[in-house]
C-alpha cells in the first residue's frame, strides 16, 4: 500500500528536521518503509521557499499567535489514492533489479567510464534521461520530464524547491536554475508521475541522491506538474546526448519587421516580414505554401485577434533592369524599399499550421541546414498582416469601431488582472455575470476568450482562482474549445451544478498583447526594491518627475501597470528618502487617471506645469506589488437583515460623537426623542490574493473611548439612500471602522483582531462581519419621506487601499418606504454613481470606476438589467419575491 498522506495542518519545523535525520537535502537514502514521523519531517522544508504554500508573514504584536508560524510552511492537504497493485509490482521489480545491480556492480567498478551528464543510473540499473517540454517556452525552461522504466513521466510540484531545480538543470546541461514553476504552468504532461515530495539540498550530482517518496509513488495529478527555469549558460564540455524539444525544435522569439524602417509609424507593428530569433540573430521564414492559418498563429502570438490578406507585390524583390520608357522617378519609392531591406537569412520552411495553435512551435515546420545554399528559390520571406484589437486600434475608423464594441453588449469579460489581457474569465448569462470553472480549462479555450476580447492567443490558461475568486453563479464547466470558435459560448460545455465547482476553481487567462512600448517612457528610481521608487517619466523628449499634488491610488495603479510591476499598493506623495537619481526637473503635473489606462500619458494632465511644490522631495512615487486584495460585500445578507428601529436619543451619545447621525440630530432635544434608523448587517469578504491592510500605520490609529477600540481607517464604507436619479436623501454614513477577521473559510486561519490593540486587516479567505445591532451600522432616515429609493453601500470609497478590482466595491438594493415600514430587495453588486473630486482647473471632475478589462461594466448584472433596476416602480404590498 502507498504511504498515507499527512493530515492537513501538520507543521514541520527546522528543529524537527534536525531531530528526524539531518538537514533537508541529505544524500542519505530514503526508506519508503521508514516511520511516519521521518516521512513527515521531509515535507515542505526547502529554505528557498515553496511557491505552492508560501508562509504567511508574521503579523506582529499580540496578533502573531493567531496566525501560522512565520518561518514554517504549512503542509497542504493531500489527496489519498490507493495504488496497491502498481506500487507492489514496482517494489518487487526494484528488489530484483537491486540484486542484479550488485552482481553487475563488481565488473562495472573495474572498468567504469564517465557517463554523459544527462544519463544517471539508479541502484536498480535503468538509465535516467531528462527533457524539457511544454509550450510556450524558451529553450532553457519548461515542464521537467524524466525517462524511467522505459516510460516518460513528470515530477510533482509538492514541496518542490529551487534546490531541486538546481539539480535537474544540471542534468540538462545548464549550470544552475534561476527559478521553478508549479501547477503545470507549461501544460499538463501525460503518463506516469515518477517523483513526488522531492527534497534536494542543491549540491547532489543526481536526482536519485535526493529524498522523495520513491519512484512511481505519488498522489498527484498532472495539474501539479513541476517546471524549471535554468540559467542560460551551458556546463563547459557538456555532451548533450539527450536534447529533446529544446533548441533544435523550439522557436524562441518572433517578430514582425516593417520594411520601411525609418518611416514614422505608431505602435503596434501589425504588418511586416516574419522573423525568428536564432542563436542571437534574426532569420526569416520561407513562404512556400504559406497559408492564412499560418498567419493566424503568428498574429495570435503577437497579440492580434485576427489576420488579413497582405499585398505580397509590395514586398517582392525589385528587378535590376528597368524598361526604357519608365522614368527614374517612377522607381524612387520601390528603390528606397529595396535598399532598406536587410540581407535575407532563412531559418524555417514548410510551415503548416492548423490555425488553432497558440505558438508556432506547435506547428509542423522544418529547419534549414546550417550550410544550405540557394534556399527558398521558389518563394520569398513570409509576410503577415494582422488586425489590431479595439484596445490597440489607431485611426478614426478604428476608434469608432472600438467605441461601438465598448458600448455594445459583451458576453465575456476579464476581471481582477493587473495588466491588459489578463484576468478572471466572466461570462454573461440570463442578465447576470458569472465565472467559468477550471475543469478541463485549456490554452485552446483560453485563446477563444482572448481573441473574442480583441487580444491574441492565450499565453497561459490559469486555474485555481489565480486571478482571485469571482462572485455569483458559475455559469460554465468543462469547456472544451477547438480554438476556431468565435465565442466561448460556442464551445462545448456542461451545465454547472453547485456540487461541481466552487469559486476557488475560477478559470483565468493571460493573453498575448501587442508590444506598445509604454515601458520605455517611465521608470522608478531610489527604491529599496525593484517594486518601489520615485516615478520618472519621459515627457516632451526629456526625463523628469511628476508632481505629487493630487497623486492617488488610481494614478499609482496606472504607473505600476505601465512599469509591468502589477498592482499599486501605495501612492507616495513625499519621496525625499528615494532621491537616488540625477533627474531633478519636474515635467508633469495635474495627473488624473481613471485607473484603467495603459500609460500615464493617456490620463488627464496640465498642459503646462503647475505644481505648488516642485522640489524632488514632493515628487510622486509608487510601491507596487504582484498581488492585491479584493473586497466584496455579501449582498444577500443586507437584504435579509434590513429593518427599521426608532432608537432613543439617550442611547446615541457615542454614535453622535463618531458622527454617525444625520446633521439634523444636532438640533434635536437631547436626550429626549428618538432617531429612525435603517439597520442591516454587512459581511465584507476578501476574495483577492493579498490581505487587506489599513493604509495608516498603528501610530496614527484613533482611539474611541465610547466603543473601546482603535479605528484604523477614517473612511471605510459609505451608506447612502438615493432616489432613482441618484440624488442623496439620507446622509451617507462615513464609518471609521476597526478591521478584523470575524470568520474564515475552513482552511484559513484568522490573523487580525481589534482587541488589545491587535493588528487590523482582513485575511484572504476571511470576512469582517458588522452585525445590525452594532453602533453606527445604519443610515439615519429620520428626515426621509415615504417613497421608492435605492440603498447603496460602497466599500473603500476613496480607494485609500489598493485592490485588484474596484468595480465590485458597491452594492445596490431597491427600497420601498411607506413612512412606517421598509422593504429591501433585489440587492446586488453594482457600479456606484461616481464621486466628485477636485478638477484640473478648479472645476469638478466626475471620477468613474476603473475597469480591468475591455468591458467597463463593473456590475454583477448586465447593463440592460441594471437600467431596469433603477427604473423600479415600487412595491404595492408586502409580497416580496
Amino acid at each position: 500500500m502507498a504511504e498515507a498522506a499527512p493530515e492537513p495542518g501538520w507543521l514541520a519545523s527546522p528543529a524537527q528536521l534536525r531531530e528526524d535525520g539531518g538537514a533537508p537535502g541529505s544524500a542519505a537514502a530514503w526508506d519508503p518503509a521508514a516511520s511516519r514521523g521521518s516521512w513527515e519531517a521531509g515535507q515542505g522544508t526547502g529554505e528557498e521557499g515553496d511557491l505552492q504554500t508560501p508562509p504567511r508573514p508574521a503579523t506582529g504584536g499580540q496578533d502573531s499567535s493567531r496566525g501560522r508560524a512565520a518561518a514554517v510552511p504549512l503542509a497542504r492537504p493531500r489527496r489519498e489514492k490507493v495504488q496497491a497493485a502498481r506500487t507492489m509490482g514496482l517494489a518487487l521489480w526494484e528488489v530484483l533489479g537491486l540484486l542484479c545491480g550488485v552482481w553487475l556492480g563488481v565488473g562495472a567498478a573495474q572498468q567504469s567510464t564517465p557517463a554523459a551528464p544527462t544519463v544517471q543510473s539508479t541502484p536498480a540499473g535503468p538509465k535516467l534521461q531528462f527533457r524539457l517540454a511544454g509550450y510556450p517556452r524558451k529553450h532553457n525552461e519548461g515542464r521537467i520530464e524524466v525517462f524511467y522504466g522505459q516510460e516518460w513521466g513528470t515530477i510533482c510540484d509538492d514541496d518542490f524547491t529551487l534546490a531541486n531545480a538546481h539539480v535537474l538543470c544540471r542534468h540538462l546541461g545548464f549550470v544552475a536554475a534561476t527559478g521553478w514553476t508549479h501547477s503545470a504552468k507549461y501544460g499538463k504532461g501525460i503518463g506516469r508521475i515518477w517523483l513526488d515530495n522531492v527534497n534536494c539540498g542543491g549540491s547532489e550530482k543526481s536526482i536519485t541522491d535526493c529524498r522523495s517518496r520513491g519512484w512511481g509513488n505519488s498522489d498527484c495529478s498532472h495539474e501539479e506538474d513541476a517546471g524549471v527555469i535554468c540559467k542560460d549558460e551551458r556546463i563547459p564540455g557538456f555532451v548533450d546526448s539527450n536534447v529533446i524539444e529544446t533548441e533544435q525544435n523550439q522557436v524562441e522569439e518572433l517578430r514582425l519587421r516593417p520594411v520601411v524602417s525609418h518611416a514614422k509609424r505608431p505602435l503596434p507593428v501589425a504588418e511586416g516580414i516574419v522573423e525568428v530569433r536564432h542563436r542571437g540573430s534574426w532569420a526569416q521564414i520561407c513562404d512556400e505554401n504559406w497559408s492564412s492559418r499560418n498567419s493566424r498563429v503568428i498574429c495570435g502570438m503577437l497579440g492580434f485577434p485576427a489576420e488579413k490578406k497582405v499585398n505580397r507585390n509590395f514586398y517582392k524583390p525589385v528587378s535590376r533592369s528597368r524598361p526604357k520608357h519608365r522614368r527614374r522617378e517612377d522607381f524612387r519609392g520601390t528603390k528606397r524599399l529595396s535598399l532598406e531591406r536587410q540581407p535575407l537569412n532563412y531559418r524555417l520552411h514548410s510551415v503548416a499550421c492548423l490555425g488553432t495553435e497558440v505558438h508556432l512551435s506547435l506547428c509542423s515546420f522544418e529547419f534549414y541546414k546550417g550550410n544550405a545554399t540557394g534556399v527558398c528559390r521558389a518563394g520569398m520571406p513570409a509576410v503577415v498582416s494582422c488586425v489590431p484589437g479595439p484596445l490597440f486600434a489607431t485611426g478614426n475608423a478604428q476608434k469608432k469601431k472600438r467605441q461601438r464594441q465598448q458600448t455594445g453588449q459583451q458576453r465575456v469579460r476579464l476581471k481582477g488582472g493587473a495588466k491588459p489581457g489578463e484576468g478572471r474569465v466572466e461570462v454573461l448569462k440570463n442578465g447576470e455575470w458569472g465565472t467559468v470553472c477550471d475543469d478541463r480549462w485549456s490554452l485552446a479555450s483560453a485563446s477563444v476568450v482572448c481573441r473574442e476580447l480583441g487580444f491574441g492567443s492565450a499565453k497561459e490558461a490559469l486555474t485555481g482562482a489565480r486571478m482571485g475568486q469571482g462572485m455569483g453563479q458559475i455559469h460554465l464547466n468543462e469547456v472544451r474549445c477547438l480554438g476556431t470558435e468565435k465565442s466561448l459560448w460556442s464551445c462545448p460545455h456542461k451545465n454547472i451544478t453547485q456540487e461541481d465547482c466552487k469559486h476557488t476553481e475560477d478559470a483565468a487567462v493571460r493573453c498575448n498583447v501587442p508590444y506598445m512600448g509604454h515601458e520605455t517612457t517611465i521608470r522608478i528610481a531610489g527604491g529599496r526594491t525593484a517594486f518601489e521608487g520615485r516615478v520618472e517619466v519621459k515627457h516632451a523628449g526629456r526625463w523628469g518627475t511628476v508632481c505629487s499634488t493630487g497623486w492617488s491610488t488610481t494614478e499609482a495603479m496606472v504607473a505600476c501597470r505601465q512599469l509591468g510591476l502589477g498592482y499599486a499598493m501605495h501612492a507616495v506623495t513625499e519621496t525625499w528618502y528615494w532621491d537616488a537619481s540625477n533627474v531633478t526637473e519636474m515635467v508633469l503635473s495635474g495627473v488624473k487617471c481613471g485607473g484603467h489606462e495603459m500609460a500615464l500619458s493617456h490620463c488627464q494632465h496640465h498642459s503646462t506645469l503647475n505644481c505648488p511644490k516642485t522640489g524632488t522631495r514632493f515628487a510622486a512615487g509608487v510601491i507596487c506589488s504582484e498581488t492585491a486584495s479584493d473586497l466584496l460585500l455579501h449582498a444577500p445578507l443586507v437584504q435579509e437583515t434590513a429593518y427599521i428601529e426608532d432608537r432613543p436619543l439617550h442611547m446615541l451619545y457615542c454614535a453622535a460623537e463618531e458622527n454617525c447621525l444625520s446633521s439634523s440630530a444636532r438640533n434635536a432635544n437631547w436626550p429626549y426623542g428618538h432617531r429612525r434608523l435603517l439597520r442591516f448587517s454587512s459581511q465584507i469578504h476578501n476574495n483577492g490574493r493579498a490581505d487587506f491592510r489599513p493604509k495608516a500605520g498603528r501610530h496614527s490609529w484613533v482611539w474611541h473611548e465610547c466603543h473601546g477600540h482603535y479605528h484604523s481607517m477614517d473612511v471605510f464604507t459609505h451608506y447612502d439612500l438615493l432616489t432613482s436619479n441618484g440624488t442623496k436623501v439620507a446622509e451617507g454614513h462615513k464609518a471609521s471602522f476597526c478591521l478584523e477577521d470575524t470568520e474564515c473559510h475552513e482552511d484559513v486561519s484568522k490573523r487580525y483582531e481589534c482587541a488589545n490593540f491587535g493588528e487590523q486587516g482582513i485575511t484572504v479567505g476571511c470576512w469582517d462581519l458588522y452585525r445590525h445591532d452594532i453602533d453606527c451600522q445604519w443610515i439615519d432616515i429620520t428626515d426621509v419621506k415615504a417613497g421608492n429609493y435605492i440603498l447603496q453601500v460602497v466599500i473603500n470609497p476613496r480607494y485609500e487601499v489598493a485592490e485588484s478590482d474596484f468595480t465590485n466595491n458597491a452594492m445596490k438594493c431597491n427600497c420601498k418606504y411607506d413612512g412606517h415600514r421598509i422593504w429591501v430587495h433585489s440587492c446586488h453588486i453594482g457600479t456606484f454613481q461616481g464621486v466628485f473630486l477636485g478638477g484640473l482647473a478648479g472645476g469638478p471632475l466626475l471620477f468613474l470606476m476603473p475597469s480591468s478589462g475591455p468591458s467597463a461594466a463593473g456590475d454583477a448584472l448586465s447593463e440592460e438589467a441594471n437600467r431596469r433596476f433603477e427604473q423600479y416602480p415600487g412595491q404595492l404590498n408586502n409580497q416580496i419575491l
